[in-house]
Order: structure tokens, then C-alpha cells, then sequence
């Protein structure tokens, strides 16, 4: 009985850990949702886009990292505020990840 009753806990943790680790969102995930549509996927915008939107090739951004955060969170220009949507850790991680496209 104790074997069991240990058994089901190690498998309880086991699926609670996996589980949670299963549903973390990458920096690269969360900028594919919500950032690649406007900034492409490698960081540079279709010429459209670019045109029609003021969206820059990520080489092109000299701004730091703070100022990208509050932009993402706050919005910018054409850009929709992502506070709210987003929570204040995936933002760094998509901006992050946004600055590795350079």
C-alpha cells in the first residue's frame, strides 16, 4: 500500500511539473503570435508592411532595450499597446528575442 500511495505521488509531481513547464511560452513563440504579422519573421517587415506601418527592419532599431519594453507595452506609433495582453516577463522575452534578430 505505502509502494502505491508513494508511486501515485511521484507520478502527481511529475505530470504537475510537466504540465507546467508545457505551457511556458518562449520569447520566440510569443513574438511569432503576436509581433512576426508587422515585423516578419526574420525581423524584417514586407515592403507593405514596412510602407504602410513605418515598421523598420530590426538592424535598424537603435533604441535599448527599456525603451523597446515600453514601447511594446505601451505601443508606438501604428503599434497596439500589448499591456494587458501580454504580462510584463513575455514582453522582455519577445523583446529579447526581437534584439537576436539583428
Amino acid at each position: 500500500m505505502t509502494k502505491t500511495i508513494r508511486s501515485m505521488a511521484v507520478l502527481a509531481a511529475t505530470v504537475c511539473l510537466a504540465g507546467s513547464m508545457g505551457f511556458a511560452e518562449t520569447g520566440e513563440a510569443l513574438y511569432k503570435a503576436n509581433c512576426q504579422s508587422c515585423h516578419g519573421s526574420t525581423g524584417t517587415p514586407s515592403a507593405g508592411i514596412a510602407k504602410m506601418m513605418n515598421v523598420k527592419p530590426a538592424a535598424e532599431y537603435k533604441t535599448t532595450e527599456k525603451e523597446q519594453i515600453e514601447s511594446v507595452k505601451n505601443g508606438k506609433g501604428k503599434m497596439k499597446a500589448f499591456a494587458g495582453k501580454l504580462t510584463d516577463e513575455q514582453i522582455k522575452d519577445v523583446v529579447t528575442y526581437f534584439r537576436t534578430l539583428k
